[in-house]
């Protein structure tokens, strides 16, 4: 295999994201009325009620099993553990269109969550293909991969709520059927015997996983920076539609239109400008300057006051994703080749983490600074929070010594 391009089984691997991101995002328009056609006599803030707390269910499943798949997919390939993730995600997705009760909902949310683990597995199957200098760019063309299907999911599934709210979940079925059968028929198992470890109970949960490869090249360090860096991203998706609409009165479809110019600046950030940052500055110093465009673009987000700004500024705040995949390659290649599923694995335990910490807390902290009584009043408080995490996390990764 030819590693100096963009080989078939990468492309293969980049349209598994896409399609799966783009899975995820299909339902989101229609949230609000399929919890209400399950809720008698709902109302849209009740249904926001339940949409949070399946979202915490799904990322708590993808937080406790997310190592058991990876490590999983060490033993027995990525390619097995992929195709039974989309074929139960079929089922999923099935269940979300045709269940009545709330309850059918949750156990489908629950399913759903276990078997969310193609991304992580992706970029397991990634690191295996990949030379240790085509890490972070590929790693970046897996984020953009993400970041467009989010974008595209959102629109299409907004196009097909338009025949009810169940119609997104039956094309998203299709999509997933579509992935699966894909990859059976052209993806090659990157696992070789060479680098197939045993499976180990002690990996396959979060906190086993994260003390096994903690005592990697320095991972542990790089753990907490991954989290201080997740927590503090995770602001976009928890506030932003909060603090937009009381910052600026901006409308949903205004809302809309600032979360897409992200994902599309998210997209050609990491699909386009990793390469080229790595090639000038080298991987730690184009880890560095993100963790610091990031960390600006927090602060000047809490304290801005104009909208008109807030949208020209958003290319700026997307470039602070760039960070990411070279984050992601330094702690691939301290972890070694035998554990690319088990670390890929505790990557999504981290993330789901923060996905669980970010919104509880975050609005919670809008709350109190966003009350028209607050002692203090500043609904920028979230953003200028997640920024001091994010220069903890900065702080911490100078410790790390360079990688050899």
């Amino acid at each position: 295999m030819n590693k100096s391009k963009i080989n078939f089984p990468v492309i293969i691997i980049l349209m598994t994201v896409l399609l799966d991101s783009m899975g995820i995002g299909i339902m989101i328009p229609v949230m609000p009325e399929l919890f209400k056609s399950v809720l008698p006599n709902s109302t849209t803030a009740d249904a926001s009620v339940w949409a949070g707390a399946f979202a915490s269910v799904f990322a708590m499943m993808q937080f406790l099993f997310g190592p058991l798949l990876g490590t999983l997919s060490d033993r027995v390939g990525r390619k097995p553990v992929i195709l039974i993730s989309l074929i139960v995600m079929v089922a999923y997705y099935l269940i979300m269109a045709v269940a009545q009760t709330v309850w059918l909902l949750l156990i489908g949310r629950i399913v759903g969550g276990i078997t969310a683990a193609t991304h992580a597995t992706a970029s397991a199957y990634i690191a295996d293909i990949s030379t240790s200098e085509e890490k972070a760019a590929r790693f970046g063309l897996v984020g953009a991969a993400f970041g467009m299907g989010f974008v595209l999911g959102p629109v299409l599934g907004g196009l097909l709520g338009e025949f009810g709210p169940r119609a997104p979940f039956y094309a998203a079925a299709a999509l997933a059927a579509l992935n699966a059968l894909s990859c059976a028929i052209w993806l090659r198992e990157s696992v070789t015997d060479d680098i197939r470890q045993s499976f180990d109970w002690r990996r396959a949960n979060p906190f086993g996983a994260f003390q096994a490869l903690a005592k990697l090249g320095g991972l542990r360090d790089m753990f907490i920076v991954f989290l201080l860096y997740s927590i503090g991203t995770a602001i976009y998706a928890a506030i932003w539609p909060f603090f937009t609409e009381v910052r600026f009165d901006w409308s949903p479809g205004m809302i809309g239109i600032s979360l897409t110019i992200y994902g599309v600046c998210f997209a050609v950030v990491q699909g386009a400008l990793v390469k080229p940052f790595i090639a000038s500055f080298g991987e730690r110093r184009t880890l560095i300057y993100g963790l610091v465009i990031e960390v600006i673009s927090l602060w000047l987000i809490s304290i801005m006051t104009n909208g008109i700004i807030l949208l020209m500024m958003i290319p700026f705040a997307a470039l602070g994703v760039i960070a990411q995949p070279p984050l992601q390659a330094w702690m691939s290649r301290a972890a070694g080749d035998r554990n690319q599923g088990a670390l890929q694995g505790v990557i999504s335990s981290l993330n789901a983490l923060a996905m669980m910490i970010t919104p509880i807390t975050m609005t919670s902290i809008f709350y109190a600074f966003s009350k028209d009584d607050s002692a203090f009043y500043f609904p920028g408080m979230p953003f200028f929070i997640s920024g001091i995490l994010v220069l903890i996390a900065l702080l911490v990764f100078f410790r790390i010594p360079s990688q050899k």
